[in-house]
């Protein structure tokens, strides 16, 4: 190799740490990594498996080796979290917000967020979720989106954009063009929009162009497919990143993760990353090394990102990725990061009432007011939601736990139970309830026969059923409803207070 192959090579690999944000396993930096950062890699994303030790010594790890790092954490609040990972989220998620219809609440919650990720050194909100979920079977947003109707998550988006970006960190609107009207979840394959262009234009594009308008940061692109733009997912899409750009969005476009499976399994996360940047993302999300599972590597997360790193720097070589392309995309994440090393945040919220907002969205119905009807003693609870995501930790413990406080708790699986399996696990909670009131916990009788279908069994053999829903509304479902809105430890805290009654 030549002295200028040499220096190109060098060159090349400048310019694809600028824009390459990995995630990484552990609870310290890996050497890796360290090297990487020295390199100029442009910063980390935390995940869950990064949390639980000292998180600001980890950030100030990070630093050392690079200190326009940009640290990013995927914290939604309510039913996502990372800071939170291992108790459950104590703050509000998006649907509470978005059912309780106060703007300022969503604000005072964005700051209060900004304040918690700062205070461990991260400086990117992977949020708030702008999407519309205009389709029920959603399986990946539901209540992570602030509702149905643009309007409202329009001036929801807004607010928390506001509430996070005076707090000092970078928020990060997603899924663009709209991840609302899926029922495909893209972790696990490749959704396609078949929804007219003019109203994804009316409806899913709304809140983008008002968190644009708002002077938003950053927004993260959708692994989805729109016909009418286009056989491309839209990460990969430039017609589809160029409309961010028309619409005077002039910050950092970042994608969703690389090793989703809707990237994944067609083009590889060293394709995705190339072709990402070719239609105009900024920031590649190379994605969480644990996903995997099983199957993941002891060095997943270094394979990953040498992954996308050899195939930008093999395509910068070859000439079919453009150095110009590379160093504008760089100098747009290079612009951020420098903002926020300036950044002198708000005061921080001593007067944040997270308990009080979540309790002024939680809404009974379905019968009188749980809290009037006689019970026997800390309800039993029956945990009948779905499995857990890669998004979402749906069937998270701490949701079961807290509602019982500390008390009895059974899991049933309603997805992997036919009519005669469903019917034996309701009489071995039966028992097991004793005449204790059940408070059965559910999050898609919306959607979900099987849910619906164990409602109506337990309702028919019990006294005393109460419906703990902490996915999306229902209007009826047979037995009295306490409607959460989010898997959350403070929601099923607060649904608990209903259930046996403020200090009780």
């Amino acid at each position: 190799m030549s002295v200028t192959d040499r220096n190109d090579d060098a060159e090349f690999e400048r310019l694809a740490n600028a824009v390459l944000w990995p995630g990484f396993l552990g609870r310290t930096v890996p050497a890796w990594l360290d090297a990487a950062l020295r390199r100029g890699l442009a910063g980390v994303v935390y995940f869950g498996q990064n949390v639980g030790g000292d998180l600001a010594a980890l950030s100030a790890g990070i630093r050392a080796a690079n200190p326009r790092a940009l640290i990013g954490i995927d914290e939604e609040g309510g039913s996502v979290t990372r800071l939170e990972a291992a108790t459950g989220s104590t703050l509000p998620g998006a649907a509470q917000l978005g059912a309780l219809d106060d703007v300022a609440a969503t604000e005072a919650t964005g700051a209060e967020l900004a304040r918690r990720v700062r205070a461990v050194g991260a400086d990117v909100v992977l949020g708030p979720v702008a999407d519309v979920n205009t389709d029920p079977r959603n399986p990946v947003i539901g209540v992570r989106a602030f509702g149905a109707d643009a309007a409202l998550v329009s001036r929801h988006v807004v607010a928390a954009v506001e509430g996070l970006q005076a707090g000092g960190v970078a928020a990060c609107v997603k899924h663009f063009p709209g991840h609302g009207d899926t029922h495909v979840d893209s972790h696990h394959d490749l959704p396609r929009i078949a929804v007219d262009p003019a109203e994804i234009e009316r409806v899913h594009l709304a809140p983008f162009r008002a968190a644009i308008a708002a002077g938003v940061d950053a927004v993260m692109t959708a692994h989805i497919v729109v016909p009418a733009w286009g056989e491309r997912p839209a990460t990969l899409n430039p017609h589809v990143l160029g409309m961010l750009r028309e619409a005077g969005f002039d910050g950092v476009i970042i994608t969703d993760a690389l090793d989703m499976a809707a990237i994944r399994e067609a083009v590889g996360i060293g394709g995705g990353a190339v072709r990402a940047l070719a239609a105009g993302a900024d920031l590649l999300c190379i994605g969480n090394p644990t996903n995997p599972g099983a199957a993941a590597l002891p060095d997943q997360d270094e394979r990953d990102y040498r992954t996308a790193l050899d195939a930008i720097i093999a395509a910068l070589r070859d000439g079919s990725l453009s150095r110009e392309r590379v160093a504008e995309a760089g100098a747009r994440v290079a612009r951020l990061a420098a903002k926020l090393a300036a950044a002198a945040p708000d005061p921080d919220g001593a007067d944040y009432d997270a308990a009080g907002i979540v309790r002024r969205a939680l809404r009974v119905h379905g019968g009188p007011p749980v809290e009037q009807v006689p019970a026997a003693g800390a309800p039993f609870v029956v945990d009948a939601r779905r499995s857990s995501t890669l998004a979402v930790d749906s069937a998270a413990a701490y949701v079961a736990d807290a509602l019982a406080g500390g008390g009895d708790t059974v899991r049933i699986d309603t997805a992997r139970l036919d009519e005669e399996a469903r019917g034996a696990a309701v009489e071995a909670a039966l028992t097991q309830a004793d005449g204790r009131r059940i408070a059965l916990l559910v999050d898609r009788i919306d959607t979900d026969p099987a849910q619906r279908a164990l409602v109506a069994a337990l309702a028919a053999r019990a006294g005393d059923v109460v419906a703990v829903n902490v996915g999306l509304p229902v209007d009826d479902a047979g037995v009295p409803v306490i409607e959460v809105g989010s898997a959350s430890r403070i929601g099923a805290e607060l649904a608990r207070e209903r259930l046996v009654g403020v200090g009780r």
